[in-house]
């Protein structure tokens, strides 16, 4: 989970640090997955903060142990102060798709632990409706990939598979498939889906982070970067 991305992820850069200006010394964190939270980790790093952070994958893990963050366990959180994580696309209500990295369910779990959930990501991602110009990511247990491929089928989305180069599935740190379903026009209502989804007979969770993120920081390819809540 390396930082090092040249000249075109000085936005997502530029996103991270703005994130982490609201971390402070002390607190207990939600440390999200990819390229975008790696340059948070390494800032955090580079500050010298004394924090501990909840990772939501094994590679943030290993990135916080190679800088030398603090790890927590699930058990030992009661309520993280801040989960900061990347998304892979965003609307105006900062609804959020994610689940690009396979970290969804516990990107969740972890956003859901927090008294605030701040994504940090650059402008192209920010988009009318989800689920089109990137899939939604499905977690669905090994047992029930086909019945659940068919339903989402059913329901008008196109699905695939996530598959490793050499074909085999793509498995998620929780031993689970995933599942990626692009809604042709967009979902109308992220609200009403992310229920639907729940409801699925094997289905883990869904990429969909819906009433979650209290803020946005969204640099634009010049890196500046611009501070968004909720659109009511």
């Amino acid at each position: 989970m390396s930082a090092n991305g040249g000249a075109d992820d000085s936005p997502k850069r530029s996103a991270a640090l703005a994130a982490a200006e609201l971390i402070t010394d002390g607190m207990q964190l939600g440390l999200g997955t990819g390229s975008t939270v790696a340059h948070l980790l390494e800032a955090i790093a580079t500050r010298g903060l004394q924090v501990a952070g909840l990772p939501t994958s094994n590679a943030t893990a290993a990135a916080c142990q190679q800088l030398g963050i603090e790890l927590l366990r699930p058990e030992e959180v009661e309520r993280l102060d801040l989960a900061i994580d990347g998304a892979d696309e965003l609307d105006a209500q900062l609804t959020a798709t994610k689940g690009g990295g396979g970290a969804l369910l516990r990107e969740k779990v972890v956003a859901s632990m927090a008294e605030r959930f701040v994504l940090i990501a650059t402008t192209d991602k920010v988009v009318d409706l989800l689920g089109d110009s990137f899939p939604l990511p499905v977690e669905v247990v090994p047992f029930a990939v086909a019945p659940v491929t068919g339903w989402l089928q059913d329901r008008g989305y196109v699905v695939s598979r996530r598959s490793e180069d050499g074909g085999g599935a793509v498995v998620t740190d929780n031993g689970n498939h995933l599942l990626d379903a692009r809604m042709p026009g967009g979902i109308e209502d992220a609200a009403v889906e992310d229920l639907w989804l729940a409801q699925l007979p094997g289905v883990v969770t869904s990429g969909l982070f819906v009433d979650m993120a209290e803020r946005a920081f969204l640099a634009d390819a010049d890196g500046q970067v611009q501070e968004h809540t909720p659109r009511g």
